[in-house]
């Protein structure tokens, strides 16, 4: 009778992976959702009422101001004669509930000045949600 301590020249590296673990894993998760769909899925028949669902949200209405290419400003279709006047229609939007966005639409070849007075209004006036319009670019690059 012999006995043979530390490595046997018999002994390899195993590369292969033990599959049986993950068998038996997924045989008891299998089990289980077989046993748990019957039961989610048991219901007593009942006739539910229909109903036409309207939901209710009050949308405020959305002041657009344009500023074209020399400056000037338009609230709608109407051309303000002086900021002091755009200040003060922003005043009367801004208290109205629910309070309207206000989008501004610039040229873009107008000045940066021209369209930061129509923001500067906007705050002084309490406007709380301010936008941009833009133009969306076409696949090669240009306006459309």
């Amino acid at each position: 009778m012999a006995f043979v301590i530390g490595p046997s020249p018999d002994d390899e590296v195993l590369s292969t992976i033990n599959t049986t673990p993950l068998v038996d894993v997924m045989l008891v998760l299998l089990i289980i959702f077989l046993i748990t769909i019957p039961v989610a899925l048991q219901a007593i028949p009942v006739q539910l009422p229909d109903v036409s669902h309207q939901p209710t949200r009050t949308q405020p209405d959305t002041l657009v101001i344009t500023v074209d290419r020399e400056g000037a400003i338009f609230v709608g279709m109407q051309k303000l004669r002086n900021p002091k006047d755009l200040l003060q229609k922003l005043k009367n939007v801004a208290v109205m509930k629910p309070q309207p966005e206000v989008h501004i639409r610039g040229d873009s070849l107008a000045r940066y000045e021209s369209i930061g007075r129509v923001v500067l209004a906007c705050q002084r006036a309490g406007i709380l949600k301010i936008g941009f319009i833009t133009q969306p670019f076409a696949q090669d690059g240009r306006g459309v």
